[in-house]
């Protein structure tokens, strides 16, 4: 069975802050000190010990909080798993209890719960991006068990997860710089199923608006001494047409997980399949001009000859092995390997809804193998302790990409009228063989992290210094003859400092300083067709900087974060003929996130977002001073749970997400609306001839609200998401 441990950091609560901001730091340090005699004579005793599973640990799981729909905690990066108290940044963990009882299908389901996280869109694909802080995190830069690039490129499904951990700001240090130079503004680390200590044997069956079915089975067990081994096997099924007109859906999904928990030795080993087809899938929408009014939520303006189609093969193993007293060492390893076909075609329209669309096939093959070492030793040096992490990664990605558009002259159409017309050929503009695809990138990354955490003031007071040094090296071929175009191959320092103060049992304190990673980039032969004066320089990795400080409060049934934080990103173009970093987008925000069970029976999950993101140092100016495009300033999450007194087993629940406009233009002079969306949902729990059963309903976007979701999901892109309409789940769960 999982191991239960007393906490163990330097300090079981702890607050964060650091940053070369001399004023900061010299803030958070004469706090700590003046507040450290006050609390220790208000202390009659020693602190009460918290039990908490999987603490530092690159295996184990934190606890679930009060009312199970989230954790204690989860992984900070290189630190392993930690408790929420003892963290100096924002994060939340959302547990497979949650997952299943609102009937969530994929990653960006579990995540509009979150206040700071907006589900959005790839550019010209299907692939789930997530806009933290205002800044995308790309699903091909999430982590699997703390490990990049293992997981299906553009869409996990949520039946092979645990946890859906997120962590809120830069994180360079911590992980890595994300491959995919995404996750300036956060993180994202899914944790796969592990068999509990009990015996599972689980069948669930569903069923979604227009008659999409759904399977699933959900089977472990443990064994051996003490219960040390478990397995854990998942398989779902998905088919049928979605609550979106003539728009189909297939998902087979198989999952094996395996652990051992030995007194000194914890082992992990994960394998999955995921085949996920969509047919005339739903297309964004590139405005032009003012954007149209968004067409009913159920519509659907995609061609019928359109399809995106990807297959995915992973698996990943991890283990950590105690040395000694207050020593463990660990190593991870994972590969993957994709394929994706896509017949495309994504309307251009202007503000009546006119459209111009063409064809756009392509095809994508890659390997990916990644990894991790490190070892992390506690001690006491002179009455202070010290958690030191030594750690290193690598990753490597081998892609090979061919496309073929049609006439880019297009064929008209309309969003509100759409017309199926007959597929044009696509071979008017074409890279590579469609049937045999050259390699056309090379992408790997190396690193080595060292941190020290100290506790002072007895475990009160948490001090983390550290840095990565990062190297990156990127290539690029030509899709028709492979041959090499471009390679960049540059390293950075990026450092962290934190500092986390325990007020009072119940009551964190923490600031950080960290930075982001973002591979440089190459300047351009010419811009608006003039030459630059630099064309090929190879530019440094860029780094974004981040001050964070916040409050974290936590009464054992209830907790809350409130965060502070700015962050910075730079910006690349070309002035006077010459290209370089030039400008910068600055994001200032304040959060505020809560959860748990605050009365008997009642659990909630929420928060709001307010954010000022502007644009510095653009191009002549002409920006200066404007938000950046698909950036709203606020946004707001209700969930609350009833568990009915007067009908046992009855629980009710209801969602309110709500996402203030966003200006689609970079002059800020056009916008989408706020939209608002209501989800409600009941279940009842009971058993029929000694089996346990659950039956679910839910009802998303009640209102069957018409709205544009999200503004583009890529950097420099305004492309439009129209909104899920009004959909009835239905699933019925077996305990046998």
């Amino acid at each position: 069975m999982p191991k239960t441990r007393a906490a163990e950091l330097p300090n079981p609560r702890r607050r964060a802050a650091m940053s070369p901001r001399a004023g900061l730091l010299a803030a958070c340090g004469a706090a700590a000190l003046l507040a450290g005699p006050a609390l220790a004579a208000d202390r009659k005793d020693e602190p009460e010990q918290i039990i908490v599973t999987g603490l530092g640990s690159q295996v184990e799981l934190t606890d679930p909080y009060a009312g199970g729909q989230v954790a204690r905690g989860g992984r900070v990066g290189i630190f392993g798993n930690l408790d929420f108290m003892d963290t100096p940044f924002s994060t939340t963990s959302y547990t497979a209890e949650l997952m299943l009882d609102q009937q969530a299908k994929s990653v960006a389901d579990v995540l509009q719960n979150d206040p700071v996280v907006r589900p959005a869109r790839g550019f010209g694909n299907f692939q789930e991006v997530y806009i933290v802080r205002g800044f995308p995190v790309f699903s091909d830069d999430m982590t699997y068990n703390g490990i990049y690039g293992i997981l299906p490129r553009q869409y996990v499904a949520a039946e092979l997860l645990e946890r859906v951990e997120v962590f809120r700001g830069a994180n360079s240090f911590l992980n890595g710089a994300a491959p995919g130079g995404s996750g300036i503004g956060g993180a994202i680390n899914l944790v796969p199923k592990r068999a509990p200590a009990e015996p599972l044997t689980r069948l669930t069956t569903g069923f979604e608006t227009e008659g999409h079915v759904y399977g699933a089975a959900d089977v472990a067990r443990r064994f051996g001494a003490n219960d040390q081994n478990g397995i854990r096997f998942n398989a779902v099924r998905r088919d049928g047409e979605t609550s979106v007109e003539g728009q189909g859906r297939e998902l087979s999904v198989l999952g094996l997980g395996l652990d051992h928990q030995g007194e000194k030795l914890r082992l992990s080993a994960d394998i999955g399949f995921q085949d996920h087809d969509i047919d005339a899938p739903r297309p964004s929408v590139t405005p032009q001009g003012a954007a149209p009014e968004p067409p009913r939520a159920k519509a659907n303006f995609a061609q019928p000859w359109t399809y995106s189609n990807e297959r995915n093969l992973f698996a990943v193993v991890r283990a950590e092995y105690d040395i000694a007293d207050g020593t463990t060492a660990w190593i991870a390893g994972g590969t993957r390997g994709g394929k994706e076909a896509n017949v495309l075609s994504n309307p251009s329209a202007d503000a009546d809804g006119n459209t111009t669309a063409y064809r756009f096939d392509n095809v994508r093959k890659e390997r990916v193998w990644s990894g991790e070492a490190g070892i992390r030793s506690e001690f006491e040096t002179g009455g202070i302790g010290h958690r030191v992490v030594l750690s290193g990664s690598i990753y490597s990605r081998r892609s090979r990409n061919a496309y073929a558009f049609s006439n880019f002259a297009g064929f008209p159409g309309n969003l509100y009228d759409p017309v199926a017309v007959e597929p044009p050929p696509a071979d008017y503009f074409t890279g590579g063989d469609l049937d045999d695809p050259l390699a056309t990138e090379a992408n790997d990354a190396r690193s080595v992290a060292l941190a020290d955490m100290m506790s002072l003031f007895d475990r009160r007071l948490l001090v983390t210094v550290g840095g990565r040094y990062q190297n990156v090296e990127q290539k690029s071929f030509d899709y028709n003859s492979g041959a090499l175009i471009s390679r960049y191959d540059k390293s950075r320092l990026t450092p962290m400092a934190g500092i986390l103060f325990k007020a009072t049992d119940h009551l964190s304190v923490y600031a950080n300083y960290i930075q982001s990673l973002i591979p440089g980039e190459v300047a351009p032969a010419t811009s608006g067709g003039t030459p630059v004066s630099n064309a090929g320089e190879v530019f440094s990795p860029y780094t974004s900087d981040q001050v964070e400080a916040g409050v974290k409060y936590d009464s054992g049934d209830f907790g809350a974060t409130l965060a502070v934080f700015t962050l910075s990103k730079p910006i690349a173009y070309v002035q006077d003929g010459v290209f370089g970093v030039q400008g910068a987008q600055r994001h200032r925000g304040i959060e505020l996130t809560v959860f748990g069970k605050p009365l008997p029976g009642v659990r909630v999950i929420g928060g709001l977002t307010l954010l000022d993101a502007s644009m510095r140092h653009t191009q002549g100016g002409l920006y200066d001073g404007n938000d950046p495009v698909g950036v709203p300033d606020f946004q707001l999450n209700a969930n609350v749970e009833w568990d009915v007194p007067f009908v046992p087993g009855l629980t009710l629940d209801g969602r309110v997400v709500h996402t203030a406009s966003q200006f689609i233009n970079a002059a800020n002079t056009l916008t989408v609306p706020a939209w608002t969306r209501l989800d409600l949902g009941a279940r009842y729990r009971t058993e029929i001839a000694g089996t346990g059963v659950v039956l679910r309903a839910r009802v998303e976007n009640v209102a069957n609200n018409n709205y544009w979701a999200s503004v583009g999901g890529y950097p420099g892109s305004n492309y439009l998401v129209l909104a899920a309409p009004r959909t009835l789940l239905l699933s019925a769960s077996l305990d046998l």
